[in-house]
């Protein structure tokens, strides 16, 4: 994982569960990907996609040691995930309340601001590389 955002779905109005707006976006993806996933999408299928989500500890039991070594090196994964979605939220447009006079520019300031991580990623990387 190199921390560039690789996909930005449509920005959907009102308060929807992530279940759901996965399940409405049409993934066309031609070749197999890998799709990392919290426990808030256990029943999600998707057509060419490895899902890899942790596991849950089911009811009065406990998971197994394997289980428990499987989901700590998820969620180191996953911890990187979140540092990118806090880098993006460093442009205070993306994380207040949206108030363009300009209908429907959500989706266009969400680009910008992730285009502007994935470009602030490739100084970065350059200027380690020099």
């Amino acid at each position: 994982m190199n921390g560039n955002i690789l996909y930005l779905s449509p920005t959907y109005p009102g308060s929807v569960h992530d279940k759901t707006l996965c399940e409405e976006e049409k993934f066309g993806f031609s070749k197999k990907v890998l799709l990392w996933l919290d426990l808030g999408f256990l029943a999600v299928k998707i057509e060419n996609v490895h899902l890899i989500m942790p596991h849950k500890k089911p009811k009065g039991g406990e998971l197994s040691a394997e289980q428990k070594t499987y989901n700590r090196w998820v969620s180191k994964i996953r911890v990187r995930i979140e540092h990118v979605i806090a880098s993006i939220k460093h442009y205070r447009i993306v994380k207040e309340t949206f108030r363009g006079r300009l209908f429907n520019k959500e989706d266009t300031v969400m680009l910008i601001a992730c285009g502007l991580h994935n470009l602030k990623n490739a100084v970065r990387k350059n200027l380690i590389q020099t």
